[in-house]
């Protein structure tokens, strides 16, 4: 299966309505509504909130018939009101009701995995090969009223692929992987083409960026190599709420626009509808159609080194490093900016999951607690040699001068303007360079670093350090989620450095940096969070639960749950998870281990609490008390899950004097 591909893909154009999507068009926005669609007041006023917020589309479950038939009466509702925005309808399980819905609206949602197909019931079906191209005729006989009502009726199909809830057959071949969803999708694009229908949306969703990430390259490469381009639908299932939400969507989508891959993107929240469409709106503008035109094409594959410095390898992931150089100087204060706990009565600072791995300082502070690691410009550094605690900053040039260096880590400062006969006979073992750039200026510079760097055959340790002008901390998070997504995804780093000029606190700098690598999957360094956004199937408050959730289990490090509002996707769309809290009913909790529903119909108000049972009886030793980490062994079922628990680890532009 093909994992290369031409960037930036050109897709061709469908209209959708009287909006058209793809070609050069401009990247279009959408969002779905979480009302019930057989409330037609509610529905209409939802849209009208989605569509003032600026989307372009708009999206409706219809899981019945019934639903489905009143698209037609909200679609005249919005009509009247002067509303024009396609529609669009999300179908699971139900021929009959994409059938209906394909004559009223502009676009309907099937998903492969659970239209025609099996439903994953997470049991492996081996099939022959015979058997299962039978199982394709099968499918391929079933979509042929769909297709043909959708060719009448001008509707456009999205393809949509989701990791997680793939059918028993293609998870029993393929395992549930990017693979998986690319032969799901390549299945269904066949049948198509087969019946000379062309009018189709593609997309690959999961709550895994690096799964999202590679199965839409995948998928990509694949239809190149079959001469089609449809276009793509971008979007991170289960992104959760509030900032990690934001960083987690980001991330995915931003890494996938900044190689001109995607068409129309749909930012998940679990918040109201209309608060997805500013940070999707953000997102299109950051990586607008046709910038990644400027991107250099990679001359070779660039990995970071397997040999690092002693102190990247105990970090259990990328470094986090904090520039306070511009600090007049660095006190209790500064130590709690970079994340450290700070005792108010005795100034005791310890570090914690959230500190900074290295300190940047422009000269030696009053005090250096024990568990800070410090860097000093290098003819500073030599004041300090035999503190372990302590590092040199350099120059690729100095460093190269017949100078003192440390035997531990020696940091090289460059930038866009890096002569790279300076960065010769590296020795990652000890090195490790820190690039900073403006990533407004110059957003892929480090693709044309890390071309040099291949080009010339060097392997070193990179921390990226782009300098961001930012007052707004969600136009930050969603920028430096943007520009890193792609380079964590694909390991080209060893660690980050975030500075900004701006209204925005040292302090949420340090964390949104913890962040990006939490909601990469880079470094686990606190619970993670999966949440469904709200629609029409929800049977609960997900927004409530979710909080309810996370005040129970913050302390689980290490620990993926999963907050999901209907049992319609949330068993699949969950996949990695190591616990679910899936809504069953009104006022009824169904509980997870893996895929397996261990609890069932428990009543909302003793569900938390039985999912922290259930959580402390599956620990060996049981759950530590906040502040600890878990470690766990759960059997996630017979298939090659992604995902799962992870181990955990524990304002200012400047420029060293060197």
């Amino acid at each position: 299966m093909s994992d290369k591909y031409k960037s930036p893909y050109i897709s061709t154009e469908v209209l959708i309505g009287t909006v058209p999507l793809g070609g050069m068009n401009p990247i279009r926005i959408q969002s779905m509504t979480n009302t019930d669609t057989l409330d037609t007041k509610a529905s209409v006023s939802q849209c009208i909130r989605i569509i003032e917020a600026g989307a372009d589309y708009v999206r409706l479950t219809a899981q019945g018939v019934r639903e489905a038939e009143n698209l037609a009466v909200i679609k005249k509702e919005l009509r009247k009101a002067g509303f024009t925005a396609p529609l669009i309808a999300d179908i699971h399980f139900n021929p009959a009701a994409a059938e209906t819905a394909a004559r009223l609206v502009e676009k309907v949602r099937i998903n492969p995995g659970n239209y025609v197909d099996k439903r994953a019931s997470f049991e492996s079906r081996e099939l022959t090969e015979i058997e299962y191209n039978e199982e394709l005729e099968k499918i391929h006989s079933k979509l042929l009223p769909l297709i043909n009502i959708c060719r009448e009726n001008k509707t456009v199909i999205r393809v949509g692929i989701n990791h997680g809830s793939l059918s028993d057959r293609v998870m029993t071949r393929y395992g549930n992987t990017p693979k998986g969803m690319v032969a799901s999708a390549m299945e269904f694009i066949r049948i198509f083409r087969s019946e000379n229908f062309g009018d189709l949306v593609l997309s690959m969703k999961s709550s895994d960026t690096s799964v999202m990430i590679e199965a839409t390259r995948q998928l990509v490469g694949m239809m190149q190599d079959e001469g089609v381009s449809y276009p793509l639908h971008l979007g991170v299932t289960e992104a959760g709420e509030g900032e990690d939400g934001r960083v987690r969507s980001a991330a995915g989508i931003g890494a996938l626009l900044s190689e001109g891959i995607g068409d129309t993107i749909r930012v998940s929240l679990s918040e109201s509808p209309e608060e997805e469409i500013p940070v999707a709106r953000k997102l299109a503008e950051y990586y607008p159609r046709g910038f990644a035109e400027n991107k250099p094409s990679p001359a070779a594959e660039y990995k970071t080194p397997s040999v690092k410095p002693e102190i990247f390898r105990k970090t259990n992931g990328p470094v986090v490093v904090a520039n306070m150089t511009s600090y007049p100087e660095i006190n209790s204060g500064s130590y709690s900016d970079a994340g450290f706990r700070v005792n108010s009565e005795t100034l005791e600072v310890r570090r914690t999951d959230g500190s900074a791995d290295l300190v940047m300082a422009s000269g030696f502070p009053k005090m250096l607690p024990v568990e800070v690691n410090l860097v000093l410009p290098y003819k500073k550094w030599f004041e300090y040699t035999d503190d372990p605690r302590i590092f040199p900053l350099f120059s690729p040039e100095t460093y190269h001068e017949n100078v003192m260096r440390s035997e531990r880590l020696n940091l090289l400062l460059t930038g866009s303007h890096f002569d790279i006969r300076y960065l010769k006979k590296p020795d990652p073992s000890v090195i490790s360079v820190v690039f900073t750039f403006n990533p407004e200026k110059e957003r892929y510079a480090p693709d044309k670093f890390f071309n040099s760097l291949a080009e010339n055959g060097l392997s070193h340790n990179i921390i990226l350090n782009p300098v961001f002008r930012e007052n707004n901390p969600e136009d930050l998070r969603i920028k430096a989620s943007a520009l890193l997504g792609r380079y964590l995804n694909d390991k080209q780093v060893a660690g980050i450095c975030l500075v900004n000029i701006g209204d925005i606190s040292f302090r949420e700098v340090t964390s949104l940096a913890f962040s990006i690598l939490q909601c990469t999957e880079t470094r686990i360094t606190r619970t993670m969070y999966l949440s469904c956004p709200t629609c029409g199937r929800t049977k609960f408050n997900l927004q409530e639960s979710v909080r309810k959730v996370k005040e129970a289990t913050g302390h689980l490090k290490g620990l993926k749950i999963a907050v999901m509002g209907c049992i319609v996707n949330g068993p699949g769309e969950m996949a990695g998870a190591d616990y679910g809290y899936v809504g069953a009913g009104n006022g009824k909790v169904h509980i997870y281990r893996g895929t397996e529903p261990v609890l069932k119909n428990i009543a909302e108000k003793d569900a938390v609490e039985e999912l922290l049972k259930l959580i402390e009886k599956d620990q060996t030793p049981p759950c530590p008390p906040k502040g600890g980490s878990v470690i766990t062994e759960l059997k996630m079922g017979g298939y090659p899950l992604q995902g799962g628990l992870r181990g955990g680890a524990a304002d200012r532009e400047s420029q060293a004097s060197l």
